[in-house]
């Protein structure tokens, strides 16, 4: 497939054709066909065309990708060059069974091929971002878009040598809170540095110099972005949710939502719309949920309830 694309790409980059019919450039090319094709009058411009692709067949999807001998793409994640890894399989190329001794040979130079692949300072670094990497974004329960991105945030620190002189898990840590914080990911910065070694001055000092040195542009945060997660922890319903993210809206064209903690007053507005809801949660299960103190609930919510004038039911 891939083969066929890059067949479909060249013949594109080739001189612009038009269809001696209709006059137009809207050109379809039918790899499996060999044929040139006009998309808006279906005139055959060209057939008997060289077929760019694999010279095997195969009919079904397990057949082609049995059949294909083209690797996965090279991921971000490890270090950028072709490499070829020794099998484990512990058979030759005639499928017969090596002998032990050879089998130990193989484990040695398996041994030294991982080792050698990081030849420089960088890669080596690289490397053991990845781990870091991959052990935060496991506990923390990431996507893999969050993690590519954080990687790409790593990149750019390590180009830009920020990362000498500090310690590979705090800029680590720094770069998954502000991809976290471009895709809108509700994950604050008091529970990344819950997972590292790091501490969390450390973490929001790393923070700031990415903002400062590698030009990373991240939105304001947005307390709406908490409601989703503090409710599913809860177990709240649909219905409070949205009553929630109301609440927040409300106070946010009030003004009341400038320099407060984004988590706290999420937390607020949930107990707000769970007791007009009538599904009670304590303070301490919403504050618990959403990794903040139980003064900050009670602070916002107090502040919610006075300046918007929502109307509590009275407990019996």
């Amino acid at each position: 497939m891939a083969k066929r694309e890059n067949a479909k790409e060249e013949f594109e980059s080739e001189e612009e054709l038009k269809c001696p019919q209709c006059g137009s450039t809207k050109l379809i090319y039918d790899a499996t066909r060999g044929e040139i094709i006009c998309a808006n009058c279906g005139y055959v411009m060209s057939e008997r065309e060289i077929d760019r692709g694999a010279e095997w067949r195969a009919f079904t999807p397990e057949e082609r990708e049995r059949r294909s001998r083209v690797g996965a793409p090279i991921s971000r994640f490890g270090i950028e060059s072709l490499v070829t890894d020794i099998d484990w399989a512990g058979r030759d190329a005639a499928g017969r069974e090596i002998s032990l001794r050879k089998k130990i040979e193989m484990l040695r130079l398996r041994k030294w091929q991982v080792r050698a692949r990081a030849q420089s300072s960088i890669e080596r670094n690289l490397a053991q971002a990845v781990v870091e990497l991959e052990r935060l974004g496991a506990q923390l329960g990431l996507p893999k878009s969050v993690l590519d991105r954080a990687i790409e945030i790593y990149r750019k620190a390590l180009d830009s040598n920020l990362v000498r002189g500090r310690s590979i898990e705090s800029v680590m840590a720094a770069a998954v809170y502000a991809a976290c914080r471009e895709m809108r990911l509700p994950r604050t910065l008091d529970e990344i540095a819950l997972y590292t070694r790091a501490g969390r001055k450390d973490v929001a000092r790393c923070y700031r110099l990415l903002l400062r040195e590698a030009a990373i542009k991240v939105p304001l945060p947005n307390a709406s972005d908490f409601v989703p997660r503090i409710g599913s922890l809860l177990r709240l319903s649909g219905s409070t949710i949205k009553r929630a993210m109301e609440i927040i809206e409300q106070a946010r064209n009030a003004g009341l939502t400038a320099g407060k903690d984004p988590a706290g007053l999420a937390a607020a507005a949930i107990y707000i719309a769970a007791i007009q809801n009538g599904e009670m949660r304590t303070q301490k299960e919403v504050a618990r949920a959403a990794k903040v103190t139980e003064v900050t609930v009670r602070n916002r919510y107090k502040e919610l309830v006075k300046k918007l004038g929502i109307k509590l039911p009275v407990k019996k």
